[in-house]
């Protein structure tokens, strides 16, 4: 499944200052069990708007990880809270076939 969420930078602040944060808390995250890997996108028409995607062999997996929180996460996240504003977009499932180009 992917776990799906929306980062909006206020002003005064940068993608790459959360990015930053981003990738210290993801390669913590992704320790977990069933952490399938990240990836974070930037809008481009706005560069303030970045669109983070989280992997997950299944909902229940990424819901433990997330009922029990590291502290250590808990406080590279609460870094970049005053600077962003996270929407979640919600989780969804993997479809069970995917057609891709025979190149890829």
């Amino acid at each position: 499944m992917k776990y799906i969420f929306e980062v909006h930078i206020k002003p005064g602040y940068s993608a790459e200052d959360y990015a930053a944060v981003w990738v210290e808390a993801s390669q913590r995250i992704q320790q977990a069990p069933g952490a399938l890997g990240t990836a974070l996108h930037r809008h481009m028409d706005d560069p303030s708007v970045l669109l983070a995607i989280a992997q997950w062999e299944s909902r229940a997996l990424r819901d433990a990880m997330e009922a029990q929180p590291q502290d250590e996460v808990k406080r590279i996240i609460q870094k970049a809270a005053p600077f962003c504003e996270i929407r979640p977009l919600g989780a969804f499932d993997d479809p069970e076939w995917v057609v891709m180009p025979p190149d890829h």
